[in-house]
């Protein structure tokens, strides 16, 4: 069975800086498991790694689809084993990278998406719900019908919570039944979860720090840019951190340093809620960046780590 590397972690643990340096070492190409880095134009609120970061390792799931394009969890898991495939073919070693927790498992559990259902009449009633009652309103309505997933999924999460009762409607059963009986079909190749792991106060500052990097490379400008395409508040990748905070300071609706501190506050919640998904996997193997004195030695761990379980890179 292939091997494929999965290297995974919270916003702004250095995934893009390991995996393009182990890319280099072992031969691999980068499939990214990153929801917002899928879109075109939207480079500097995700962190997009460039051509010159990039240090001419493919990547591949980046730039993939326009802003306004839906990009559902079925349709990452097909195009990226696609990617993978392709890949391996090449003779080379495919590297998942990311911190997006349902990308991941759609791999890692090889989770079947394709025989759900898409009611999209249904999805816009839910979501005016949501606008009308709040958030709690709609994820009791999960709660009533499927506690499981209520309990995994964050009321704030919309779209996930929209999407579990649309499952459950449909076929009279929870989306946690669905995804427990596809877990029970083995994936197609060996993935070999690493995570990053760093201290707390440590993350949260190189997350602030990142968001006054993207201030300064020009994220108001990219949003602006994003604008006059015609994209709005209602636009899927405008929902993004970063990108709707700054979107209401150029409505008017708020001040910059105003947006700026929701920007760093909602991204260490989701650093927060990244670490919380992945540490329910037993199954991935914990390396204390902080502990590293440089890239290099998180690579030597990494190098050592899948060679104890038997593979060589």
């Amino acid at each position: 069975m292939d091997a494929v590397i999965v290297i995974l972690g919270p916003t702004a643990s250095g995934k893009t800086k390991v995996s393009i340096e182990l890319a280099k070492q072992i031969n691999g190409e980068i499939v990214s498991a990153d929801s917002m880095q899928i879109y075109k134009f939207m480079d500097i609120g995700t962190a997009k790694p460039d051509e010159m970061e990039r240090e001419g390792v493919e990547h591949y799931l980046i730039d993939e689809v326009n802003p306004d394009e839906e990009f559902s969890v079925a349709r990452y898991q097909e195009t990226a084993l696609g990617y993978i495939e392709k890949i391996l073919s090449k003779g080379k070693t495919p590297i998942v990278v990311g911190g997006t927790g349902l990308y991941i498992n759609s791999l890692l559990y090889n989770i079947n998406y394709s025989e759900t259902v898409s009611d999209w009449e249904l999805r816009d009633q839910l979501k005016k719900e949501s606008e009308e009652k709040g958030n709690e309103y709609l994820h009791k309505r999960l709660e009533d019908i499927d506690p499981e997933a209520a309990k995994r999924i964050h009321p704030n999460d919309i779209k996930r919570v929209i999407r579990a009762i649309e499952v459950y409607k449909f076929t009279n059963k929870p989306i946690s039944y669905h995804q427990e009986i596809s877990r029970q079909l083995p994936p197609k190749y060996r993935y070999i979860p690493i995570g990053l792991n760093i201290d707390r106060e440590i993350l949260y500052e190189r997350i602030n720090q990142r968001v006054d990097i993207m201030l300064e490379k020009g994220l108001v400008e990219e949003v602006k840019k994003l604008v006059e395409m015609g994209c709005d508040k209602n636009t899927i990748a405008m929902q993004a951190i970063g990108y709707k905070e700054i979107l209401r300071y150029l409505r008017g609706e708020t001040n910059l340093d105003e947006a700026v501190y929701v920007i760093k506050r909602d991204s260490r919640h989701y650093a927060k809620r990244q670490l919380t998904w992945f540490r329910r996997n037993q199954d991935i193997h914990w390396i204390d960046v902080g502990n590293c004195d440089s890239t290099e030695a998180v690579i030597e761990n990494i190098k050592n780590y899948v060679a104890s379980i038997g593979i060589f890179l």
